[in-house]
């Protein structure tokens, strides 16, 4: 089992594209094969940008479901999984703390009704990235000022 599926429902004319699950990302850096859906490890590696001990880690501690094996013991991802890893990858650039994303990866896998208290994880970490960006902002507004006061001569 993995620990996300998404799907897209058909659009009508007037609703426009929906979406069963909102966990979708941008278009993949590194596209993958067409009608493929086991990779292993080193593949995922290429895709992702994680690496192998990444991996191994997120499973360890349970931020992903369990990984297939080949009859050889080889780790065998799916692209359900991959989808999952990328979500998990911008949850780690929002500065979400591991704990709290191995808490929604295990609400996830307890089902739809823990929907609430995933949403409320979610926009915590949105209120603590608009906090960040305001911070950012904020920064960045020196910066032009002292680019500017430098670009005067200092005067």
């Amino acid at each position: 089992m993995t620990v996300m599926q998404t799907s897209t429902a058909a659009p009508t004319e007037q609703q426009g594209p929906t979406l069963a699950d909102s966990c979708t990302a941008a278009p993949r850096k590194h596209p993958r094969p067409e009608g493929q859906d086991h990779y292993t490890i080193s593949e995922v590696v290429a895709f992702t940008g994680l690496t192998a001990h990444t991996l191994r880690w997120y499973e360890r501690i349970g931020l992903m479901s369990h990984i297939d094996r080949s009859h050889t013991g080889q780790r065998r991802y799916s692209n359900s999984d991959l989808d999952w890893l990328d979500f998990v990858t911008k949850l780690r650039l929002t500065g979400m703390p591991v704990a709290d994303m191995v808490r929604y990866a295990e609400l996830v896998r307890e089902g739809d009704g823990t929907y609430q208290e995933r949403r409320e994880l979610l926009e915590q970490t949105r209120r603590d990235v608009l906090g960040r960006i305001a911070e950012l902002h904020d920064t960045l507004s020196v910066l032009d000022r002292k680019i500017s006061f430098y670009g005067t001569g200092g005067s």
